[in-house]
C-alpha cells in the first residue's frame, strides 16, 4: 500500500493490492516547497481568517474532492442551484459552498495576478493559482443553503459581515495546518484513516459526523450500531 503521506497535488493513484483508490490531496512534495516560498515572496499577499483556514485544511486534506482550491464561480453556481458538482460525466454531491470572500480593497489590489499568496496571521500557507474574482452572492447563498436570509442565525451573519467579494483558484499548499490544541493527532486525513483501518485488518467500520459533542443520542446511536455489528460477526 502507497504510503499515507504521499503528497499527489490532485491526482488519484492506487494501492499496491489496486483496491482503492487514493483521496487527492493539494499538499506540494516537500523538495518543491522550498522555491514556491521564494516565489511567495513576489507575490501578492492575501491574509485569510481563521475560518478560511479552516476551509483551507479541508481542501488539503482531500473531503472535499474533487475540489482542487476555493470554488470558482462555476463550481460556486453549480453549487447554489443544483447541490451537485460537476466533473467530467459525473455529479457529485455537494451542498456546501467552499469560498474565501474578500473585501472590494483586495478586489482591486489582486485584479490582474496569476497566482496569490494566502497567509493567515503573517504565515504563509498556500499559493493560490489562476485566480478568479467574482461577486459574492450573499443572499442568494444564503436563501439556498440556509432556507432563510435572517441575519440573527450566526453563520448567516458571519457570510453578510464577510467580504463582498470571491476569489477563487487551484490551491498549492505548503504545509499542514496544526491547531497546537492537544488534539492535532486525532485529526486524521481520509488516507491516514484509510492507511489505519486496513492496518487494523477492519473489514466494517461505522463512523459518525457530529457537528456538537456527543450527547445521550449520539452515544446510543453508536453503542447501538457496534452490537448490531457483532450480532453479524463483524467484529
Amino acid at each position: 500500500m502507497m504510503e499515507n503521506n504521499n503528497h499527489l497535488n490532485g491526482h488519484a493513484s492506487q494501492f499496491a493490492d489496486g483496491n482503492d483508490l487514493v483521496v487527492p490531496e493539494l499538499f506540494v512534495p516537500e523538495h518543491k516547497v522550498k522555491d514556491l516560498l521564494n516565489e511567495a515572496e513576489h507575490l501578492p499577499r492575501q491574509e485569510i481568517g481563521t475560518l478560511d483556514l479552516q476551509w483551507l485544511q479541508i481542501l488539503s486534506e482531500g473531503w472535499a474532492y474533487p475540489l482542487k482550491g476555493f470554488m470558482r464561480e462555476e463550481e460556486y453556481l453549480q453549487v447554489l442551484h443544483f447541490n451537485t458538482i460537476t466533473k467530467g460525466e459525473d455529479r457529485i454531491n455537494q451542498s456546501v459552498a467552499i469560498v474565501l470572500p474578500i473585501t472590494t480593497p483586495d478586489k482591486e489590489r489582486l485584479e490582474g495576478a496569476k497566482a496569490i499568496g494566502l497567509y493567515h496571521k503573517n504565515d504563509l500557507y498556500a499559493i493560490l493559482r489562476d485566480p478568479q474574482i467574482y461577486y459574492h452572492r450573499k443572499e442568494e447563498r444564503c436563501a439556498r443553503q440556509f432556507g432563510t436570509t435572517n441575519k440573527d442565525h450566526p453563520h448567516i451573519k458571519l457570510i453578510y459581515e464577510s467580504g463582498d467579494w470571491l476569489l477563487g483558484g487551484d490551491l498549492q499548499v505548503l504545509k499542514r495546518v496544526k491547531w497546537n490544541d492537544g488534539l492535532d493527532e486525532y485529526r486524521k486525513t481520509p488516507n491516514e484513516l484509510r492507511s489505519k483501518l486496513r492496518e487494523l485488518g477492519a473489514d466494517a467500520v461505522f463512523a459518525f459526523q457530529l457537528r456538537n459533542p456527543i450527547h445521550n443520542g449520539h452515544a446510543l446511536l453508536m453503542t447501538d450500531t457496534r452490537r448490531q455489528l457483532k450480532q453479524k460477526g463483524k467484529i
